[in-house]
């Protein structure tokens, strides 16, 4: 495995490769557990090459949330890439990819704002910028994402469909804990007792998907349905909970076809994601 940490670097190291191996790219921000190493195999079994980025993004994160605070496990991160035997680490600095003068950035208009962009303004506006940098600088012809960011990979897929990036978009399911909780870098923040809370989030979607099985296709009651499994847990706050198209991400009143349920919550001061798809026959 060789380490890029500058852009430079890893152009170089682009440059290198035969121009008939297909490159994967496999964005993270470090803190790396099962989920993302998923994505790895899953790059390692489609594509000749596989770069794996670790970059803590400041771009995304709002003035008043945990960047300062944000896992950072880079030897950690270092042993288990080895282990999967990716070809190149790219690890650049804050500096490297954000000039003090840079003032550009990449807006998917009209998505950005939705689900976690309602709470988190100009959180989408900062993973876009990254991964068109990130598009630019490794030039991959596949880039892996995680299923638990669903809204980002509607995004993505958006802005790659718009500028015309030559990069296809693969997403990964979502791993989860044995008892359901989502893989996250943030369970970290979680003590003991908000570890347990935390298994309201799929508990909820658990139990709206159960009113679907059972024949409810109106939105605003299965929303209800969840929205009632989490107020039985004292200890998670609701962000939303919501149905939505999962190319648009705009609301849907009724599932018809497929529908994607994202759920965000606080479970003490850790605000966590979760969702499922809803397929209609």
């Amino acid at each position: 495995m060789r380490i890029c940490d500058s852009v430079e670097q890893m152009r170089k190291a682009r440059i290198l490769m035969r121009q008939d191996r297909r490159v994967g790219l496999v964005p993270t921000m470090g803190a790396l557990h099962e989920g993302h190493l998923s994505l790895v195999r899953t790059a390692r079994a489609q594509c000749d090459a596989v770069v794996v980025s670790i970059f803590v993004n400041p771009l995304q994160f709002g003035p008043h949330e945990d960047l300062a605070k944000y896992p950072r496990t880079f030897e950690r991160d270092c042993e288990l890439l080895e282990r999967e035997k990716i070809d190149i680490l790219f690890a650049p600095s804050l500096g490297d990819m954000y000039p003090e003068d840079a003032m550009t950035y990449v807006t998917v208009e009209g998505m950005s704002e939705k689900l976690c962009g309602k709470s988190r303004p100009g959180h989408f506006r900062g993973v876009t910028t990254v991964v068109a940098k990130l598009f630019h600088i490794v030039e991959p012809q596949s880039a892996f994402f995680g299923q638990k960011d669903a809204a980002q990979c509607a995004i993505i897929r958006r802005m790659v469909r718009d500028l015309n990036f030559p990069v296809e978009i693969v997403v990964g399911p979502i791993v989860r804990e044995p008892d359901g909780l989502a893989m996250s870098s943030r369970n970290a923040y979680l003590s003991a007792q908000e570890r347990s809370t935390a298994l309201v989030l799929y508990r909820a979607l658990s139990e709206l998907k159960e009113c679907f099985d059972l024949g409810e296709r109106i939105a605003s009651k299965l929303v209800e349905t969840g929205k009632q499994a989490l107020s039985r847990e004292r200890g998670a706050r609701l962000d939303y909970l919501e149905i939505v198209d999962p190319d648009t991400l705009d609301p849907v009143s009724e599932v018809r076809t497929q529908s994607l349920v994202a759920i965000a919550a606080y479970v003490g001061e850790t605000r966590l994601i979760d969702n499922i798809v809803l397929s209609a026959k």
